[in-house]
């Protein structure tokens, strides 16, 4: 696994919480996703999530936006126009507030994420 140093504490300790896409937004596949939350803050959170292949369509709320970092694997990120862009092991995507489309994991993923919501 990798790891993530928190300033003043050392290396983050976290256990994996599992889940699977929303029935409803499922588009391919039942993906298992795991993640390792590092650190939490009222308005902020990050760790290391991991993926199997599949994809499902999310819903941004206007207050919410990522940034991910992928360490292995690649995803795609459709939008409604049917646009999309593909992250690979190395490089880094950003998903707006107020995003709608589809979230496709490609070659099963692990990626960095940081989560703001304010």
């Amino acid at each position: 696994m990798s790891s993530i140093y928190l300033a003043g504490q050392g290396l983050t300790q976290s256990e994996c919480s599992v889940d699977f896409p929303r029935p409803d937004r499922l588009v391919k596949g039942n993906p298992k996703r795991d993640t390792y939350s590092a650190y939490e803050h009222p308005n902020m959170s990050c760790g290391i999530w991991q993926c199997e292949v599949g994809a499902w369509n999310i819903v941004f709320a206007d207050n919410k936006q990522e940034f991910f970092n992928v360490i292995e694997g690649m995803v795609r990120i459709h939008d409604q126009h049917g646009q999309y862009i593909e992250v690979t092991a190395g490089q880094a995507g950003i998903i707006p507030p107020g995003f709608v489309g589809t979230f496709e994991v490609v070659a099963a993923v692990k990626k960095y994420y940081v989560v703001v919501e304010a």
